[in-house]
């Protein structure tokens, strides 16, 4: 079982060597083959391993020593990480076979290949460590990627700045895992996960010296790793950077939003269960930015036309779910809906790529309509991911947003009544915005131009394939996974998850209400009958309604404003300081006195003595004279 897993970890990082150096279809051969091999050798494990309740702690090679710290290199394979890594390779194995047919004729495939695969490598990098700094290694490693697949086609200045986008907003989070890494490393003398949560409860009174004042440690770190959580999963504040990340091919689209990038902030969370169960302030404060963001980002969602835009504010509100969940300890819950999700969110991603693909590389949902028939089979499977996403009974995400919900609604935390209206509220604007996309996208009369419809075409078999694999997930992982996940009797997660028994809510979700159990399904049908009423029946209500409240439109149109808040905050007092410290900082006070100084110096000292060379003996007698007197005087002074 050791050997497996050092395979799965390994195997994609060996295709995205080998693609380098390898032509088109070598590279997506050998890719594709690895990426199933980790795949099946995950799912083995998963069932050997996972199912079995046991936990794997593989040492590899000591990685930093000196002196008395030490860090080893190694893979801990628990249930949390197992189930990470079933759904990345299986997910990633689909995104690559995907890829072979929608980057056909693209001039640099072998290098895309070798960016997903290296994408695969550094999550399951991430989501296997054993210790906190080598999960920053497999951190860090997931935004190199990111930024390299959002700026694939580096030749278009979009996805330039995009990908710098990314960059950034990512580091700013990543400053806050640091400092989480270091508060972790001063408390308890080591970054090792098993170390740290065996010790935990002797330092949950600890107090921590920062910026002058006392506070709570365990409070101060884990706001600090959520902090970075925030960067990586696109939580309000630092989520600016996913919309635009749609510059990215529509397969890195589905890997960045399904499984692996977004989702690394709340497995992160979920890992540090054992210091969050001992910090309930920064678990209410996790629990109120999930909820906000789920809200925020669904309403932004209501009013987007970009058909990849519209399914990554989904993202951002399904993350907002998961972050819930995590905050008011139902950490399976967030697992179960993180799963469930990867199915739908990249279903729903590779859908919306065929689309592209069938209608001449088309974004515009308002350009498209009346595709359905021409379509049929991604008509299908993209209503299979919006019923899953919309939480319909007996898909996916039913089981799993339905459980969040639940949560909500029995925890001990004052949060969690709050975080219910949210949630409840944004399951409505989804179901909404979800059909919205369908109606317009598959229904009602063309609005494309007849050169386009003239191209209307079903995708190839090779990207079909992933999204009927997708679509079963999307149908049925909710019901198989559910009892394993957050059935009452189950002890599946063993020690991987760290509840008090004070905290404790799977168990209580399972015996709320009926009115409680049936609200988000009374809030799915509102969504999808106001969606029916506006876009079908009463067609020119849209654009009244946009007129009349034209300034709330506007608001959601221009995605709350965060852009333009943080250009006139950020971006122009920094170009306005760049172009001081250039203008009269470099160019005047470094150059000047620097070398250009010392050049114009040399110059006029040229000058100077050009002006002895005259060819008269006397002059050239008198600047001997000179010289002289100048070594007898340094001689004498010195």
């Amino acid at each position: 079982m050791e050997t497996l897993a050092v395979l799965v970890v390994f195997l994609p990082l060996l295709g995205a060597i080998l693609s380098s150096v390898l032509d088109h279809r070598s590279s997506q051969a050998v890719t594709c083959g690895l990426m199933a091999l980790a795949a099946i050798f995950a799912s083995i494990l998963f069932v050997k391993v996972g199912l079995q309740e046991k936990t794997l702690l593989i040492p590899l090679f000591t990685w930093i020593h000196v002196e008395f710290f030490e860090v080893s290199w190694g893979l801990q394979v628990d249930s949390l990480s197992l189930v990470m890594m079933a759904v990345l390779t299986l997910i990633s194995f689909l995104v690559h076979v995907y890829s072979v047919g929608y980057m056909k004729g693209d001039r640099s495939i072998p290098r895309f290949m070798a960016y997903l695969s290296l994408f695969t490598f550094f999550m399951l990098t991430l989501v296997t460590a054993p210790n906190f700094l080598q999960m920053f290694f497999g951190w860090e490693g997931v935004g190199l990627c990111s930024y390299l697949l959002i700026g694939y086609w580096y030749d278009r200045e979009s996805a330039n700045a995009a990908a710098m986008k990314a960059f950034l907003v990512n580091r700013v989070g990543d400053i806050g895992f640091v400092l989480g890494v270091l508060t972790i490393f001063v408390l308890f003398g080591t970054v090792d996960f098993l170390s740290v949560f065996e010790l935990v409860e002797d330092y949950k009174d600890e107090t921590f010296t920062f910026f002058g004042g006392h506070y709570h440690a365990l409070t101060l770190a884990t706001l600090f790793f959520f902090v970075g959580a925030m960067g990586k999963s696109a939580q309000i504040g630092l989520h600016t950077w996913l919309p635009d990340a749609m510059e990215a091919p529509t397969p890195v689209s589905a890997l960045i939003h399904a499984a692996t990038m977004v989702t690394a902030g709340v497995f992160l969370v979920v890992r540090i269960s054992p210091l969050l169960e001992y910090a309930p302030l920064a678990r209410e404060f996790i629990t109120l930015i999930g909820a906000v963001t789920a809200l925020m980002a669904a309403t932004i969602a209501c009013v987007q036309n970009d058909i990849k835009r519209i399914i990554a504010y989904s993202t951002c509100s399904q993350l907002g779910y998961m972050f819930m969940a995590a905050g008011l300890s139902g950490y399976s819950a967030s697992m179960l809906h993180l799963t469930t999700h990867a199915f739908f969110k990249a279903l729903l991603f590779l859908s919306a790529g065929s689309v592209i693909h069938a209608m001449s590389d088309e974004y515009n949902i308002q350009k498209m309509g009346g595709i359905w028939k021409y379509v049929p089979l991604t008509y299908v499977l993209m209503w299979i991911g919006s019923l899953a996403l919309a939480g319909i009974p007996f898909f996916s995400g039913f089981y799993s947003k339905d459980m969040i919900l639940e949560v909500d609604w029995v925890s001990n935390l004052p949060v969690g009544k709050v975080a219910f209206v949210f949630g409840i509220s944004a399951a409505v604007l989804t179901a909404f915005y979800a059909w919205r996309l369908l109606l317009l996208t598959f229904q009602g009369a063309p609005r494309a131009d007849e050169a386009v419809m003239s191209h209307i075409h079903e995708s190839p078999l090779i990207m079909l394939i992933p999204l009927m694999v997708l679509g079963a997930g999307s149908l049925f992982s909710g019901y198989v996974l559910y009892d394993l996940f957050v059935g009452e009797s189950t002890s599946f997660w063993g020690t991987a998850l760290f509840v008090l028994p004070e905290n404790e809510v799977i168990g209580a979700a399972h015996h709320v209400e009926t009115w409680v159990k049936w609200s988000p399904i009374l809030a799915t049908l509102v969504g999808i009958g106001l969606a029916y009423y506006l876009y079908v029946f009463a067609k020119s209500w849209p654009e009244r309604l946009s007129i009349a409240f034209s300034t709330v439109y506007t608001f959601l149109l221009r995605k709350w404003c965060f852009d333009e808040i943080y250009d006139w905050i950020f971006v122009r007092p920094s170009l306005k300081l760049a172009k001081v410290l250039w203008k009269e900082g470099d160019q005047k006070m470094i150059d000047g006195l620097g070398p250009n100084g010392v050049a114009a110096l040399s110059v006029a000292g040229g000058r100077l003595l050009c002006r002895f060379q005259t060819g008269y003996v006397y002059h050239y007698a008198f600047a001997m004279i000179i010289g002289l007197v100048l070594m007898i005087g340094c001689y004498f002074w010195l």
